[in-house]
């Protein structure tokens, strides 16, 4: 009885065992399946990514970025062929991609650009629209010393040199470049350029009232401010101009100054060199020079009746 009951206790050993080694194994291929099936996954994951990244780029070949040309809204008259195209060269070309990059790109590049300022770049679904406000230059410094030309607009801002030979532009001589000329962009803050200036100024509100077919501006060479302020001689004219046959036009003090030298006020000077202009049909006329600044009892007054 003994005997049976121990190879009863050891056959149940046996089966323990068996069923023990069973469930192990069990456990096993389970964990064995779950591992194949995490690397299935990342497996699947990776090739989905290559696959998207493959057709991604398949489709930007088929079907690159749309292209807009570049648009100049609202170019002034006075600004030629010439102008336009080195805008378009500073702003990186024609056409470019149609994204907000494109935008923030072409208002950068031209930020740096003397001849506009307060620059707005929009793109649209076929263009890139560029606006902003075109300085006119007004006068020209010629600087030997550098071999080379600056433009100043009315607000004294130093523009580089462009050959604009259909505008009336006057060169300003005897300038003091004591501190040399300030760059492009940046304001040349001078009170003898600055009257040289206001003086271009003033011509061109005259010619727009007065002769806008004929305008004595376009007869003028240079306007001379060597003698700003009398500091070469206080007995000989702080201005003076000369036309471009050659003849002088002595205006005297800088303007709004003609009462501390006894000159002709301002609007007299203007009224007798209009005068002279509109009577002899130039500005030489045989005259070596033109005194402005002797005052006269008599000067034609108003300036409207020579109105054309």
């Amino acid at each position: 009885m003994a005997r049976k009951t121990q190879r009863i206790s050891f056959g149940e050993r046996i089966r323990s065992w068996r069923t023990s080694r069973t469930k192990r194994s069990t456990i096993r291929d389970w964990n064995w399946i779950a591992i194949f099936k995490v690397i299935s996954v990342i497996g699947f994951l990776a090739a989905s990514g290559a696959f998207l990244r493959y057709a991604e780029a398949y489709v930007n070949t088929l079907h690159p970025a749309l292209q807009g040309r570049l648009t100049l809204l609202a170019v002034p008259a006075w600004a030629d062929r010439n102008l336009a195209e080195r805008v378009v060269e500073v702003a990186g070309g024609r056409r470019f991609p149609l994204t907000e990059e494109t935008a923030l790109t072409v208002a950068r590049n031209l930020s740096s650009m003397a001849w506009l300022d307060n620059v707005d770049v929009q793109v649209t679904h076929d263009a890139v629209r560029v606006q902003a406000r075109w300085r006119k230059p007004v006068a020209l410094i010629d600087i030997p010393e550098a071999r080379t030309k600056r433009y100043v607009d009315a607000d004294l801002v130093v523009l580089d040199y462009i050959p604009m030979p259909h505008l009336p532009i006057v060169e300003i001589k005897g300038v003091g470049l004591y501190k040399g000329v300030p760059l492009p962009g940046q304001v040349f803050d001078q009170q003898d350029l600055a009257a040289g200036v206001a003086l271009v100024l003033l011509l061109q509100r005259m010619d727009a009232q007065v002769m806008p077919k004929n305008p004595l501006l376009g007869h003028i060479a240079c306007i001379d401010v060597r003698n700003f302020n009398g500091r070469k001689s206080p007995r000989e004219p702080h201005v003076t101009l000369r036309s471009k046959d050659d003849t002088q036009i002595i205006w005297g003090a800088e303007i709004g100054e003609w009462t501390k030298h006894l000159e002709a006020t301002d609007e007299q000077k203007l009224a007798k060199l209009y005068a002279y202009y509109r009577d002899h049909g130039s500005i030489s006329a045989g005259a070596k020079y033109i005194n402005l600044r002797d005052p006269q009892d008599k000067v034609p007054q108003p300036i409207d009746k020579y109105r054309h």
